[in-house]
């Protein structure tokens, strides 16, 4: 437990924060519309629907307050900046963005279920109420509606026969808007799904783009004030007294008219705040988008990987950085985001890009085509963006864990090191580096080894064998990689590589990997860094807690994951 307290303690005093205050607003307008005296003759229309309706509201509220915030990605990198002072457990915070997003929607999803099939409830009961069959009371207060003369106002908003619920949803403000945000949250959370933004990467992108129709529709929908209280009148309306002689009402001085009003719409003082920001952000990316970029060089790597590397004025990065890249020969809309491989020392900065789906595709066959010494097509970048990364250099000792194309920020810490040491740099705090990298064909250790092959060198020539530990995992072999690696098992250099370091075959046994860090690095702070996917995320962090220690003498491992 206190191992678990360590790496994930503050996330989840995060977490319980977030889901008390979502609980509280819950329960508290639950009871203030089930219990309020100015609902109920409300309620006596309604019935318990009502309160179900309107707690789920005032979730909404927060949560559309929240959902825009981790997506503006210029100022958490802001932030991630401020934070030095703060430690590396609150940056760490920022690095789960997309995560708390995720949370942040699917509870959007539940309270708009529970919010829609409420109000599907009042729509029908508000007819069956003016059609009288619940009973005087709420019929008399159906048949009430706004008359100066007669000194009215109306409760029920069904002023007629022939309304049908149907009718009701699709004539007002509130049902109009509501049919619209509820469509489009159902369109951005299908699209959501892994397998479609793997996949039609697109289809997520564009559909989106919704949440502006979302977020229009939210400030309007609660301008038809379609739920009404009772207002203070002078003499009062005493509901006790007055509820079981509705035809007296306006006859006597004890019961007069009782009248009625639509609270003030509150959706937007919740979410303007975000929508500004979030405005100023888009704002920011589009200045960069209409900002150069050149190109100083353009390869294709082995794999099918595509090398750029790119010049604008006045972009500085840090290591393990990431940019937003648009191409807007392909679309003028899509931006996808790309670690950068190159060290800040350099003056320039590179990407590595896979062809994983339409837009890379694309882009290589763009590349490929080009005639030779040809530009390539115009590039927009938006950027630098912080990472989990950046931190690496503030951990005596480090894991660096790439699974494929899941290395290129650990290019860019390695080429910062060698730089580093090239320059003999004191601020250099890291002692130690264990670098894995994972993958499933032979040639995607082609365009790294190079860099490898340098540090090697030059580790070595500095006396400092012990400093970088790098081991690489061939995952997709079979038995001819291994009949081969047998016979050239006695050869100085790897058959694959050319590294003085062999290529393993299958996975790394990763309790007697942290085991042996932690024996080589007693009292140690162990940064553990992972750019791969989620299934390898969940193990490497159960072995963090399960191999750190609460004794400030011992070691203590930290994880962070590159989040995009």
């Amino acid at each position: 437990m206190s191992n678990w307290i360590i790496n994930q303690g503050l996330s989840a005093f995060i977490l319980v924060v977030w889901m008390g205050i979502n609980i509280f607003l819950f329960v508290y307008y639950y009871l203030l519309y089930d219990l309020g005296p100015q609902f109920e003759y409300t309620r006596e229309l309604l019935g318990s629907a009502l309160s179900w309706a309107r707690a789920p509201a005032a979730v909404l509220n927060f949560n559309c307050m929240l959902i825009l915030l981790p997506v503006c990605r210029n100022l958490l990198s802001l932030l991630r900046g401020s934070f030095i002072c703060c430690g590396r457990t609150m940056r760490k915070q920022l690095d789960k963005n997309l995560t708390f997003h995720k949370l942040v929607a699917y509870m959007i999803a539940l309270m708009t279920a529970v919010h829609t099939v409420a109000h599907l409830f009042n729509a029908e009961w508000y007819t069956n109420s003016f059609q009288g069959r619940y009973g005087p009371l709420a019929n008399k207060l159906s048949m009430l509606n706004d008359s100066r003369e007669l000194n009215t106002t109306y409760l029920n908003p069904i002023l007629s026969n022939s309304t049908t619920p149907t009718i009701l949803v699709f004539t007002t403000i509130a049902g109009l808007t509501g049919v619209v945000i509820t469509l489009a949250l159902i369109l951005m959370i299908t699209s959501s799904m892994e397998v479609i933004r793997r996949n039609y990467f697109e289809v997520f992108w564009y559909t989106h783009h919704l949440f502006i129709v979302f977020f229009a529709g939210l400030v309007f929908h609660g301008a038809g004030r379609i739920v009404r209280s009772q207002q203070v009148t002078n003499p009062p309306h005493d509901n006790s007294f007055c509820e079981d002689q509705p035809e007296s009402w306006g006859e006597i001085d004890e019961c007069p008219l009782p009248q009625f009003a639509g609270g003030f719409p509150q959706t937007w003082m919740w979410v303007i705040g975000p929508m500004i920001i979030y405005l100023c952000e888009r704002l920011l990316r589009f200045i960069r988008y209409m900002q150069p970029v050149s190109y100083k060089k353009i390869v294709i790597r082995p794999s099918k990987v595509l090398e750029l590397q790119l010049v604008k004025p006045g972009f500085k990065m840090e290591v393990g950085q990431y940019v937003f890249l648009n191409c807007p020969a392909i679309s003028q809309l899509e931006w996808h985001p790309f670690t950068m491989t190159s060290a800040p020392e350099e003056d320039f900065f590179s990407v590595h890009i896979r062809s994983v789906g339409d837009w890379t595709e694309k882009l290589i066959k763009m590349v490929e085509n080009l005639p030779e010494g040809g530009q390539g097509p115009k590039m927009a970048v938006d950027g630098p963006l912080g990472t989990a990364s950046e931190d690496v250099f503030d951990y005596e000792v480090s894991m660096l864990v790439g699974a494929g194309i899941g290395v290129t920020p650990f290019a860019s810490i390695l080429k910062s090191i060698w730089y580093k040491f090239k320059d003999s740099d004191p601020k250099l705090r890291t002692k130690r580096i264990y670098f894995y990298w994972l993958c499933r064909e032979t040639y995607a250790f082609e365009w790294f080894a190079d860099l490898l092959l340098v540090l090697e060198k030059d580790m070595e020539e500095r006396g400092m064998r012990d400093f970088l530990t790098y081991k690489l995992y061939l995952t997709g072999w079979d038995q001819s990689h291994v009949n081969h690696a047998m016979v050239h098992f006695d050869k100085d250099r790897d058959i694959i590589t050319g590294l003085k370091q062999k290529t393993g075959y299958g996975r790394p046994n990763w309790d007697r990997e942290f085991e042996q860090v932690r024996q080589e690095n007693p009292s140690s702070v162990v940064g553990t860094f992972l750019c791969g996917p989620q299934a390898l995320a969940k193990d490497l962090e159960k072995k963090c807690v399960k191999y750190s220690d609460v004794d400030p003498r011992k070691t203590k491992f930290y994880f962070n994951k590159e989040n995009f």
